[in-house]
């Protein structure tokens, strides 16, 4: 039973690993940016023909006793990347700047961070019919649940 839930445990990890991420690349030529926690970049099913885009960033404290604190940008129609590098990211490009920079207050230091680009269409996230493309607050919602529910499949230990 032991070997089983161990092998269980790390089928789990290792689910995820494809969507992980470790360094940003610099824009500038130099050497890229080392994500400071463990990072992941990819996408969460909404339905058989639209997928939200999503990057997570586990806690620099405790990954599995902080909060998950889930970000959609507001609009609809801005996407979540604007918050996750120039907001409260682990890198931020301030205002009138061309490099990367890591940020001191980023929120990483005490919370995981999972941002959604939503609704499909913006940022990376797409729908593959014309009507996965129009959205209003419930089908919002309902994409939002469904994008949730994706994301506790590829990391349930959240």
């Amino acid at each position: 039973m032991v070997a089983f839930t161990l092998f269980m445990c790390i089928s789990t990890v290792l689910a995820a690993l494809p969507d992980q991420f470790t360094e940003l690349p610099s824009n500038t030529g130099g050497l890229p940016h080392q994500m400071p926690t463990e990072s992941f970049s990819g996408y969460l099913n909404v339905t058989d023909t639209k997928s939200l885009h999503y990057v997570f960033l586990a806690s620099e404290n405790d990954m599995h006793k902080d909060p998950l604190v889930i970000w959609f940008n507001g609009g609809p129609g801005c996407s979540s990347l604007l918050a996750f590098m120039s907001e409260h990211g682990p890198w931020v490009i301030n205002d009138g700047e061309d490099e990367i920079v890591r940020n001191p207050y980023s929120w990483i230091a005490q919370a995981n961070m999972l941002y959604i680009e939503s609704p499909a269409g913006v940022g990376f996230s797409w729908g593959g019919t014309e009507n996965d493309l129009k959205h209003f607050d419930y089908s919002q919602s309902k994409d939002a649940l469904a994008a949730l529910k994706s994301f506790y499949v590829k990391f349930p230990w959240m």
